[in-house]
């Protein structure tokens, strides 16, 4: 067969040659996974180092390894070989390994040189994995720092290769490849149908009109046993064959293979067969229009698989798989409306993921600041904080450094949660194996979805005792392929750890300590007795479901909550006992602000997170503490915390004027804002013996205020600035300064200003005041600032109006003359 790859084949070989990085584009069937990297393996720049290839499947890995291997009429684990999570078929002489997950991470993370390694290929990019995103970020600084002679080739079907190209500086080589055309059939989804019928039905069609092998795209592993049943209940005349990743692969292999007989097939696959995969034969696809794809779900704490409407780019490359071998038909369960406003492109997983487990990387990586790596996709800084308090309440990072527990978990192939909890159970001093055997147990049931139908309650240990039942070989209520997918996994920690299956009963409060090492932030406290909701170590509230069993208990660790709402709902917990507290329990002192007795206040605390086990006071409290307190108490409340008044408002108006008026000269910055900032320079070294607010209130804020400024410049300050202005009666008048530096203001009554013949001024005469002239009865008749003008040319009109108003008061005709007077005129 011949393959588009190879068409471009020397262009690629020259262009590795000449660059550290390069980028094809080539779509799906080309031979890029399968063929190419068999042709670059004795290139000069390769010197008989190893291939490295990435592959987001494990299905797929293996597909493409065995696929080599057999071009190479080898056995598996010769030349070619691959590695996957609790799998390995690799030896001495393996020269390319296809691995998946955080494999490559891991070689990365064991060699930071990565001598043995040539060439690095990240296959199908297009899907944006976090593994993905993070060993392309590793490599990249790899040959920056390291190792220069180290290529790395970036493949992919669908992608926006003109960007990543900007991004990493890579040239880009194309393949057209060879597709056929494609018709399109589009069928309205019936929203009370299941999927599996509603593919069932397109099958039968597809059958019935034409000829040719089927691929059917459903989201998982159930959708498809049920559509199988659905029509293993028809007799149809050919072979059906389920394609999903947790197959074994003896099955795999006779779903992607031509039967040897030549009979005809349907071939009912997850997205897994949208790409890596090439399927022979096929020439209808019937496409149910959705994936599961890896979300982070908040409820668990993990990256869950979530069932979501297909991108058009996805669409279109599962079309594709019709149009390999000659023209082809796609049958698509959703309407033209629909496909018209379909999504373009998938997300970046690292937008979207938890990212505790690459935090963890970067920290055994040394990486200090995540900006000094190159990503394709910034991870969000938000989401970079979460993972990193989270590392901290599991003990894997102290601030930006890996700890030895870190080590320890990153060497287990799960997240952070679980690793933490099956170290706890392997390390605990009783009953090891057993305690073990339970977390592993524990770890297989939260990595997978429910067993146990809704509205079985949330008790995790309802579960535990329906596999250990099922293993036994009893009936129990659940899908079992979803049980034998659980045990699956469990086997895998089992075997790694070296232990044996355990089926005995286990107590409720064996499963809430194993939840608890998991999720430290969620233990539960119920509020009130035989309540639904609890407060969580995290500070929020969460509720059971009505009626859950669980109400009887007082304390719960909690494995999936609702994390939408401000309460939460419990979908998994177990009971725990008080006892277990311990081992996540701290003391430390609190100093805090009593608000109901107005005072600052110190405990001994015994507490999991927000939730305080006990509390003892503690009498003596350091200075240092306290006082702290006692700032960031104000600072919360306000400067009217303090007995402040507004001689102390108009001292802030004088002193921010100046800093207008006079900005050459350094008058200090004392805004509301500044000295709430501040407090702990300027007001800390007065409370050396305060608790109360009552105390606080009796503090000389006047002499506090004035020691901000020198004694030099308060007395320049009072010149400057006064506070009040004598007027001719003999009265100090107080000005009204603005922290705008607008002219400050004087309120006075007119009798008291007659023979002033100049507006006052201040700052050295350079700020004329805004005199309010007010009548006897402190109205305002006149604004000026210019006090000559008034008095020749408006004081007339204002005596005339006012004079019949007030007339005990004193109203001369000459007011540059007359006696100032303060109130009415004195009775002869």
């Amino acid at each position: 067969m011949a393959y588009p790859v190879l068409d471009i084949l020397a262009e690629i070989k020259e262009k590795l040659s000449e660059n550290r990085v390069t980028i094809l584009q080539a779509p799906p069937g080309a031979g890029k996974s399968t063929v190419l990297p068999l042709h670059l393996l004795n290139e000069p720049w390769l010197a008989g180092k190893k291939i490295i290839m990435l592959e987001p499947r494990r299905l797929a890995a293996r597909s493409v390894a065995m696929r080599m291997a057999e071009v190479r009429q080898e056995e598996i684990g010769k030349t070619i070989g691959y590695r996957v999570r609790f799998e390995n078929r690799v030896s001495q002489a393996t020269k390319i390994e296809v691995v998946t997950e955080g494999i490559l991470t891991r070689i990365i993370q064991k060699d930071s040189a990565i001598e043995e390694i040539g060439l690095i290929i990240f296959d199908e990019f297009h899907e944006r994995s976090l593994h993905a995103d993070l060993a392309l970020a590793l490599a990249l600084q790899v040959q920056q720092v390291l190792r220069d002679d180290l290529r790395i080739l970036i493949m992919s079907a669908t992608l926006d290769t003109a960007k990543l190209s900007s991004i990493i500086q890579a040239p880009v080589v194309t393949s057209s490849g060879r597709q056929y055309p494609v018709s399109f059939h589009y069928f309205p989804q019936n929203e009370k149908e299941s999927i599996a019928i509603q593919v069932s039905r397109a099958i039968r069609k597809a059958l019935h009109e034409l000829s040719g092998d089927i691929l059917a795209f459903l989201p998982g592993a159930g959708e498809i046993i049920r559509t199988a049943e659905l029509l293993a209940m028809e007799n149809l005349p050919v072979l059906i064959y389920p394609l999903y990743g947790d197959l074994n692969f003896s099955k795999q292999k006779e779903a992607i293979l031509p039967h040897p007989s030549g009979k005809r097939k349907v071939v009912l696959a997850t997205s897994l067969a949208e790409t890596s995969l090439t399927i022979e034969g096929v020439s209808i696809v019937v496409d149910s229009g959705y994936a599961r794809v890896p979300r982070f779900d908040p409820r668990s704490g993990f990256t869950r698989l979530e069932t979501i409407r297909v991108t058009k780019d996805a669409a279109d490359q599962r079309a594709g798989r019709a149009g390999r071998v000659g023209p082809g038909t796609c049958y698509r369960l959703w309407s033209t409306g629909i496909h018209s406003n379909l999504i373009l492109n998938r997300n970046p997983e690292i937008l979207e993921a938890d990212l505790a487990p690459l935090v963890l990387e970067l920290r055994n990586w040394g990486v200090q600041n995540i900006n000094e790596l190159t990503w394709v996709t910034q991870p969000p800084a938000g989401a970079i904080s979460q993972a990193q308090q989270l590392l901290e309440e599991l003990g894997a990072v102290q601030g930006n450094v890996i700890t030895q527990k870190g080590r320890e978990m990153l060497r287990l192939p799960t997240h952070p949660r679980i690793a933490h909890m099956l170290l706890g159970a392997k390390h605990t001093a009783v009953d090891h194996g057993s305690e073990l055997a339970l977390a592993t147990d524990i770890a297989a049931l939260l990595e997978e979805r429910d067993p146990l139908p809704k509205g079985s309650g949330a008790d995790l240990s309802l579960r535990i005792e329906l596999l250990r039942r099922w293993r036994k070989g009893e009936n129990v209520p659940s899908e079992i392929f979803l049980l034998d997918r659980i045990e699956r996994i469990a086997l895998s920690w089992r075997n790694l750890f070296r232990i044996q299956c355990d089926n005995s009963p286990v107590s409720d409060s064996q499963v809430g300590k194993w939840i608890m090492s998991a999720y430290p932030e969620r233990i539960g406290r119920q509020i009130e007795k035989h309540s639904e909701r609890y407060k969580m170590s995290n500070g929020r509230i969460a509720k059971l479901p009505d009626h859950d069993p669980l109400h009887r208990e007082g304390w719960l660790a909690i494995a999936q909550v609702d994390a939408g709402s401000r309460e939460g709902k419990i979908f998994l917990a177990a009971p725990l006992d008080e006892k277990d507290l311990t081992l996540f329990a701290l003391e430390r002192e609190v100093v805090s602000w009593d608000a109901a007795r107005e005072m600052v206040t110190a405990t001994r605390e015994l507490r999991v997170g927000n939730l305080v086990l006990s509390s003892k006071v503690i009498k003596e409290i350091p200075d240092e503490q306290r006082i702290q307190v006692l700032c960031e108490t104000i600072r919360q409340t306000g400067l009217s915390f303090l007995n402040w008044q507004e001689d102390h408002t108009l001292w802030q108006a004088r002193i921010l004027s100046l800093k207008k008026w006079r900005p050459e000269e350094n008058w200090p910055e004392v805004s509301g804002e500044h000295l709430l900032l501040t407090l702990e320079k300027w007001l800390a070294p007065f409370l050396s013996d305060y608790y109360k607010r009552s105390e606080l209130q009796r503090l000389d804020l006047n002499s506090i205020l004035s020691s901000i400024i020198s004694w030099e410049m308060n007395t320049r300050f009072q010149q400057l600035a006064p506070a009040r202005l004598l007027v001719p009666t003999g009265s100090l008048i107080k000005l009204n300064y603005f922290t705008d530096g607008r002219p400050p203001v004087m309120e006075v009554r007119l009798q008291e200003v007659f023979g002033m013949l100049e507006t006052p001024s201040v700052n050295e005469g350079r700020n004329k005041v805004i005199m309010h002239l007010l009548s006897p009865g402190y109205k305002p008749v006149q604004v000026t600032q210019d006090l000559r003008s008034f008095w020749g040319n408006t004081y007339t009109e204002v005596r005339k109006e006012l004079r019949s108003r007030y007339p005990k008061h004193s109203w001369p005709e000459d007011p540059w003359t007359a006696q100032p007077v303060r109130g009415a005129k004195k009775r002869r």
